[in-house]
């Protein structure tokens, strides 16, 4: 697998972004899954509002979430059938307003994929919109796929037999967050300017049509839903 994060001049806000991508990578191989920060996406959309008050950017958390909760750092949030910081709400690399995520984001990588296609000319394409998480008890942002389009975002193996031939019961893998963490690393949080990154020869099964609920896990099996529970996030 080859990872190549792509720099780029500053995006404007209701900017063309499949024509800025194109523009920036003029074409890509068959098979090939392009990261894309949130951040474009945001803008691509016009979801920015003018940074007031933190009371103003608290009240669009808690109106943008499912369920929030306070913590000495930052809100925690359930919003698209995830857990992240402040809903998704970003003020970072945002020229002193506030992006706020697409309501439907698997929706926007579909558009997206479907539009760079067409550009590009190739048919097994993947997209991944990836924006930062903080792993429970890790220092540190990582990667995480807030949507994705163009390929099975989760591997099965249950059934499948270990080195040793004892068959898995539980194991899924998470091919879309690993492969937004991976990127991540090389687009960078700060000034770097990269937030386009192409993977090359990635292990995924393309597919024309993504099931946004195959990496949605249900929370009764769900391995933090107690601790959730005790704090207030979930009932």
């Amino acid at each position: 697998m080859q990872i190549t994060p792509i720099h780029t001049r500053l995006f404007k806000e209701r900017e063309d972004l499949p024509a800025f991508i194109a523009a920036h990578l003029p074409s890509v191989a068959e098979k090939t899954v392009l990261t894309v920060s949130s951040k474009l996406i945001c803008l691509w959309k016009g979801l920015s509002v003018a940074y007031e008050s933190r009371a103003q950017k608290e009240a669009l958390i808690r109106r943008e979430s499912r369920a929030a909760l306070q913590t000495p750092l930052a809100w925690l949030t359930i919003k698209s059938g995830m857990i992240m910081t402040n809903a998704g709400i970003d003020e970072s690399n945002a020229d002193g307003k506030l992006l706020l995520l697409p309501q439907d984001c698997y929706a926007c990588a579909a558009e997206l994929r479907g539009e760079l296609q067409k550009r590009w000319g190739v048919k097994e394409l993947g997209v991944i919109i990836t924006d930062s998480m903080i792993l429970p008890l890790r220092a540190g942002v990582i990667g995480a796929a807030v949507a994705y389009a163009g390929f099975k975002g989760v591997k099965d193996l249950r059934g499948t037999p270990d080195i040793f031939g004892k068959k898995l019961s539980v194991t899924l893998v998470n091919a879309a967050d690993a492969l937004a963490a991976a990127c991540a690393l090389t687009m960078g949080e700060a000034a770097e300017q990269r937030p386009l990154c192409r993977v090359e020869q990635a292990p995924v099964e393309f597919v024309d049509k993504t099931d946004p609920d195959e990496i949605k896990y249900p929370p009764e099996d769900d391995l933090y839903t107690p601790l959730l529970k005790a704090v207030g996030l979930v009932k």
